[in-house]
């Protein structure tokens, strides 16, 4: 084992014995993809769903929020491919879903991964959507690679800095804190799991999301996503970089009324940088917009196509 692979080993796995990163397929290293690692300059070959549609126009790809996969936009996404025709991708980023894990976890690396998924695919343009995490993804491949995206949604989140507005290092936290038997059945699992994650992740909805990352094999139960990866890059997640280029395609801003991720004080950074930009608000939908109200989300998602 390399002196590299050691250092996964020890760093992620030390006090875990009852808790187990997902041990899937084995890599170079002889260890998860979970525990992979690639150069900081190289992209990674990203996990990817793809609904075929019947019709020639520009394809659309969903980029999930942190925490999330490709699998929270499936069913939004065989809806698109149903009621406009066009092709569909969803995407697991790195570090999450079943993608491979590495340190880096920055939006220039995001970038990079998703241009090379979409040279790998031989789509030249595409309607980029972005959650979240995703959004703010979206929101630089557009500022920095114009040419690849001919439309732009971000779903609930702005360019601007979400630190105040984010509970996400308290999920880490209680996510890290997790403990869970091995060989006991998958109910039981989840059932624990939930319970220990409850006193800090007050909302059951919440708790559910976190939840759709454990996974077992062999009989040990462990999280998906790179917990470490996440932790260590929290703070540039929740930030975004300056740009002083702009974005002309046109572009939709798309909030809930019962999330603060996008407020007014965000509007002047909006229109500097996405003049083009239209914002619109789901009613009684929370940050995660397309759980909360799929219909009312697919509707504004297929008027924005139209308009």
């Amino acid at each position: 084992m390399s002196a590299l692979c050691r250092l996964i080993h020890r760093g992620l796995l030390s006090g875990r014995s009852s808790f187990r990163l997902f041990p899937g397929q084995q890599d170079v290293c002889g260890v998860a993809p979970c525990l992979r690692t690639a150069s900081s300059c190289s992209p990674l070959n990203l996990t990817y769903d793809v609904l075929d549609g019947k019709g020639e126009s520009t394809p659309l790809v969903f980029l999930h929020g942190l925490f999330g996969s490709k699998s929270n936009f499936h069913s939004i996404a065989k809806s698109l491919v149903q009621r406009t025709g066009r092709k569909v991708l969803t995407v697991d980023a790195r570090n999450h879903g079943n993608s491979p894990h590495s340190p880096m976890l920055t939006y220039d690396a995001m970038v990079g991964d998703l241009k090379h998924l979409l040279a790998q695919l031989h789509i030249e343009k595409c309607v980029l959507i972005g959650h979240s995490m995703g959004g703010k993804t979206a929101m630089m491949t557009a500022l920095t690679q114009p040419s690849l995206v001919e439309r732009l949604v971000v779903v609930d989140i702005s360019p601007a800095q979400s630190s105040t507005r984010t509970n996400f290092h308290r999920y880490i936290k209680a996510m890290q804190e997790v403990k869970i038997s091995s060989d006991i059945p998958r109910s039981t699992a989840r059932r624990m799991a939930e319970d220990q994650l409850r006193t800090l992740v007050k909302e059951h909805s919440v708790r559910q999301f976190l939840l759709t990352n454990l996974v077992e094999l062999n009989g040990h139960y462990g999280w998906r996503v790179n917990l470490e990866a996440i932790s260590a890059n929290l703070d540039d997640l929740i930030s975004f970089p300056s740009f002083n280029t702009v974005y002309e395609g046109p572009t939709l801003f798309l909030g809930g009324t019962s999330s603060a991720y996008i407020s007014s004080e965000d509007y002047p950074e909006i229109q500097r940088l996405f003049p083009n930009a239209d914002i619109q608000y789901i009613p009684d939908a929370s940050h995660w917009i397309h759980a909360d109200k799929p219909l009312d989300f697919i509707s504004s998602i297929i008027s924005f196509l139209h308009s």
